[in-house]
């Protein structure tokens, strides 16, 4: 077991230093209320490029993006497409700065964090928008900035849209207490339960999880968790209220999202908005070995129309 680990590891390793040795990686000092927030850029050369923010999901932070194995990770890919790839943590998540209340981070707070990293994108790229992708919850926190800035966004990608409640839970504590089992529940897993590495390589699942450890730490905020527990007759993202052209873009066997939801969502929005559903992807599909290029190749596509 030790000397598995110990191979993951060393193959992990090698894969990041190949990978990333022509992106080059940038913190930008960041506050809002009091709050440091931690936003990085990563881009391949100089001169002007258009800017992508990502916005992770709830429970782990902005290392989602960059699971840096083989070619795996999204941010890298856009950066080697020729975009500034822009990640942020909000506040209390991942290189963010902690909060004392775990249910002030909720989804409208989450946006306003956006909206400052938005600003400050455009202030230092001299772009006039940009394009946002958010992924789960980011979907969520992405779309009600998208809602209520418009004039900062230019095209938006909700990556597993929820668009509605999940299921009405009361949701007491704070802060979520992470774990190794959770960390893992958005892969694809075999009839004993344990991760189907056919679908999610081993190595691309254990970059993933030791991410978690390092950035998230034993716990997360739950503000965003208990906006999205609740009935699922309530509607989550202000999608008749989003002026940017918008992908909608799901995995087929994703359980935290449905294609109705997603093409009455879709009814909603602006003319020139898509909904593309992959087939056999699930909500981490991204990270998936027969769907990540497709999954990609979806997302450039439609940023480059």
């Amino acid at each position: 077991m030790l000397r598995r680990f110990a191979l993951v590891a060393i193959l992990v390793f090698h894969s990041a230093v190949a990978f990333a040795a022509d992106v080059s990686r940038e913190v930008f000092p960041l506050e809002r209320g009091g709050v440091q927030l931690h936003l990085e850029c990563y881009q391949v050369g100089e001169g002007e490029k258009t800017p992508l923010l990502m916005v992770h999901g709830l429970t782990y932070s902005s290392h989602e993006f960059d699971v840096d194995y083989g070619d795996y990770s999204l941010a890298r890919f856009f950066a080697n497409s020729g975009y500034s790839v822009w990640l942020l943590d909000i506040a209390g998540y991942g290189q963010s700065q902690k909060v004392q209340d775990g249910f002030m981070p909720n989804s409208d707070y989450a946006a306003e964090d956006i909206a400052v990293a938005a600003k400050r994108i455009l202030e230092l790229t001299k772009a006039k928008k940009l394009n946002v992708l958010g992924w789960s919850w980011g979907t969520v926190t992405g779309g009600r900035f998208a809602a209520k800035y418009p004039g900062l966004v230019d095209k938006l990608v909700l990556y597993a849209p929820i668009v509605a409640g999940l299921a009405k839970v009361d949701v007491t504590a704070p802060f979520n207490k992470n774990t190794w089992a959770h960390a893992a529940s958005d892969f694809q897993v075999k009839a004993d339960k344990t991760i189907d590495h056919d679908t999610v390589e081993a190595p691309v699942a254990a970059t993933f999880l030791a991410n978690c450890w390092r950035y998230d730490g034993e716990g997360s905020p739950n503000g965003g968790r208990r906006d999205l527990l609740v009935d699922p007759s309530e509607r989550l993202i202000p999608t008749e209220k989003i002026k940017a052209a918008t992908l909608l873009i799901v995995g087929g066997k994703d359980e935290y999202v449905t294609a109705a939801l997603c093409q009455e969502a879709l009814k909603t929005l602006p003319a020139e908005s898509e909904l593309k559903v992959i087939e056999g992807g699930a909500h981490a599909m991204m990270m998936e070995k027969p769907y990540y290029k497709t999954f990609r190749e979806a997302v450039l596509d439609f940023l480059k129309k």
